[in-house]
């Protein structure tokens, strides 16, 4: 699709070029002819003042000056041709790259886009596909107990929930995507406290390094949920009881969070990866109590891109892993 696309805007991009060049050429092409004649009638008017009873020289003059004209003529002519096949090789080129690069967001967007609806899809399939095999199963057992009954029920349950996980967060990257959120100071110290505070008997494993006030502008609903986001990222591939360490600095106007965890680690070759919408840098690590979707970093990036900060993440396999922010301080003056 965007293959035709861009050669038909090649098309339209060199047909405009063409014209532009050939109604140049013309208006060229009338001028030097235009003042080629006249050159070549002032000479021939000089040859026959020069030669006023030489007739012999006055049809020299004129044959002359004809030849000459037609030449001159000629020689413009196959200059403009040479010149507009010039500019139709080095403009087509030319059009094709510009075509190209202008479509070029465009069709990142529309495989995005594409490819978001195709896990998307999977991912509510799975779930469903799940509730239909358990409830057929239930049904096609004529000696079904009760207590089997309510295992599948159960089990039913646990899927809806994941469903409703998945909606969820669908509904929040598409909520950031379109609504406009209000900025106003925000103390991150204190989103991250309350933040730790709600993991409950979890909360012992993290430790703040910080206490002091660290406003920054941001929307506090998002910021929490940011914070969130990490910490629940931390806490889920790290090794039961291990310390997370969170860090909370200030540097050329910017507030700086970063937050620590030992595990398994990310490879190289999938941090780039790592902040795209259902991406799993280990999919084995996806499964049980672990299962996760892949959008809490994609919300988090989105997130931080409307705060117009930056997310950065940096890992050692089987080592250290940390994902790091940066946000916009609201003042020094604030700050004291």
């Amino acid at each position: 699709m965007f293959k035709s696309a861009t050669i038909r805007l090649t098309g339209w991009y060199l047909s405009i070029l063409m014209l532009t060049s050939v109604i140049f050429s013309v208006a060229i092409y009338q001028t030097m002819s235009s003042e080629v004649s006249s050159r070549l009638e002032k000479f021939q008017n000089s040859l026959q003042n020069d030669n006023i009873l030489g007739l012999p020289m006055f049809r020299i003059g004129a044959n002359l000056r004809a030849a000459e004209e037609a030449k001159s003529q000629a020689n413009i002519a196959t200059g403009l041709v040479y010149v507009n096949l010039f500019v139709l090789v080095t403009g087509g080129i030319g059009s094709y790259l510009l075509a190209k690069r202008h479509l070029k967001p465009i069709e990142e967007a529309h495989e995005a886009q594409s490819r978001f609806t195709s896990d998307a899809s999977h991912e509510l399939r799975t779930p469903l596909a799940v509730m239909k095999a358990e409830l057929e199963v239930a049904l096609m057992d004529e000696n079904s107990t009760k207590e089997e009954l309510k295992n599948v029920l159960r089990s039913n349950i646990e899927e809806v929930d994941k469903l409703s996980k998945l909606a969820e967060m669908l509904l929040r990257l598409s909520k950031l995507e379109h609504e406009k959120i209000k900025f106003e100071p925000i103390d991150l110290n204190l989103i991250t406290k309350e933040t730790i505070k709600n993991f409950g008997n979890l909360a012992k494993r993290i430790k703040l390094n910080n206490p002091n006030k660290t406003i920054v502008i941001g929307n506090e609903t998002s910021l929490a949920e940011l914070t969130k986001i990490l910490i629940d990222n931390a806490i889920l591939y790290s090794p039961k009881e291990s310390v997370i360490n969170i860090k909370i600095s200030k540097s050329n106007g910017l507030a700086k969070f970063e937050i620590s965890n030992t595990g398994k680690g990310i490879k190289a070759e999938k941090l780039p990866h790592i902040f795209d919408r259902f991406y799993r840098a280990d999919n084995s690590r996806s499964n049980g109590h672990m299962k996760g979707y892949g959008l809490g970093l994609a919300l988090a990036k989105k997130i931080i891109e409307l705060h117009k900060g930056g997310l950065s993440v940096s890992s050692t396999p089987n080592e250290l892993t940390t994902f790091t922010f940066t946000l916009p301080l609201k003042s020094a003056k604030t700050q004291s």
